[in-house]
């Protein structure tokens, strides 16, 4: 084969890939959906298919009687199935509750795209 044309194909390769690639918001253990959450975006690897969004709520991790509790935000690129498997483990703790630590997860699809969830604590 040409070298330029194995080139070319080369470079087509990645358009393609790119092109079809998702992409999804990240950060870690944010303390609210904003900022980073919201403007952070990383091209997801092959074969992570959709946005993985988990909120908690719960102590600061230096802890000490009578500390307030907050939210962390964190979203990442997953796929399918360990989202699922990741949503379904935490489905027990998605409650809500303003005085128990609790963990919440989505998984969604479609590029820069994550759940916003409705993170007030239920009194």
């Amino acid at each position: 084969m040409n070298p330029l044309n194995f080139l070319l194909l080369l470079i087509l390769g990645q358009c393609v890939y790119y092109a079809t690639s998702l992409e999804c918001y990240v950060c870690d253990s944010q303390e609210d959906n904003s900022e980073k959450c919201v403007k952070t975006i990383q091209t997801c690897n092959y074969g992570e298919d959709v946005c993985l969004t988990e909120i908690r709520w719960g102590s600061t991790p230096y802890w000490q009687q009578g500390a307030l509790k907050q939210y962390y935000i964190s979203k990442r690129c997953a796929t399918k199935d360990k989202c699922e498997r990741y949503r379904s483990s935490n489905m027990g703790s998605c409650t809500h509750i303003w005085y128990e630590d609790w963990k919440c997860s989505e998984c969604c699809k479609g590029d820069s795209r994550q759940v916003q969830f409705s993170a007030e604590p239920h009194y």
